[in-house]
Formats: structure tokens, sequence, C-alpha cells
């Protein structure tokens, strides 16, 4: 009987321990906050110009977008390289601090309506509205693609 008390208060533990870490597979940034630095999410009923982004290995093209300041863009975004990318739009300063999160939790999947992650040949449409001026980016925080460059920018004017 003592050794089923202990191999249970055992599991119960390790199931207690693996919980958390599970649960930052998924992540969801509207959670936390509902503002986001680039802008807000655009209503898909809107007009809205079309921006075609392919994502391949190590590489956004374009890389360098302009819009202007209250424009609605619908991003069309196709993963065209051999394995999984991601597009994030944030600022540097968030990009980079998620991207440490990333590499702590590598798999993480974002519910955000900012961002995406894509398998290969996959494709999927962001639209953002760009409520506020400045330079923004749209990143791979998978580990190690933002440091081998895979990072574009939005100027909004």
């Amino acid at each position: 009987m003592k050794n089923i008390a202990k191999t249970t208060l055992a599991l119960t533990a390790l199931v207690a321990l693996a919980a958390p870490a599970n649960s930052h597979d998924k992540h969801a940034h509207g959670t936390h906050s509902a503002t986001y630095s680039a802008g807000e999410p655009g209503n898909p009923k809107q007009p809205s110009r079309t921006i075609e982004v392919e994502m391949s290995e190590m590489e956004y093209k374009p890389s360098r977008i302009e819009v202007k300041r209250g424009e609605q863009i619908r991003f069309v975004i196709r993963n065209a390289g051999k394995e999984d990318h991601e597009f994030l739009l944030a600022t540097t300063e968030e990009n980079l601090k998620h991207a440490e999160d990333m590499k702590k939790h590598p798999h993480m999947e974002h519910d955000d309506p900012n961002g995406v992650r894509l398998k290969p040949s996959k494709s999927a449409e962001i639209v953002w509205k760009f409520t506020k001026a400045g330079t923004f980016e749209y990143s791979c925080l998978i580990p190690d693609h933002r440091d081998y460059g895979m990072i574009g920018r939005v100027t909004v004017k």
C-alpha cells in the first residue's frame, strides 16, 4: 500500500511539473493585452491593399514595405521554404524579447492576429490596420532564423 501511495504521489508531481511547460506551446498575446505596437487587427470586410509575402530559408520577399498611416493591408503569406517559418509583426524590441521566449519553447505556436507560423507549402492571411507611424518589423522567431537574417521592415508614414 505504501508503494502505491508513493507512486501516485510521484506521478502527480510529474504531471504538475509538466503542465506549465506544455501550456506555453500555444501563445496568445491577445490574452495579455488588447493593444499592439504596430496598429490593430484589420476588418476583413473593409477594403485593403494586398501584399504578398514569401518566406523561404532565412529571407522574406519583399523584405521592405511602405504603407500609409491608417492603411489596411491584407498580407498573403506563403511559406516557399523547406522548414517551418513565422511572420510576426511588432517592434524590434518586442520581437527580440519574444525570440528569447522562443528559445525556451521552440515549438510555440502563435494565436495572435499579428502573427502566423506556417509549415512548408502552406499559406495564410493577416489583415492589419496600421494606425501608428514608425518603423516596425516582421520576423521569424523560430530559434536562429531571425539571427540568420529572417527580418523584414514595414515603414508607416
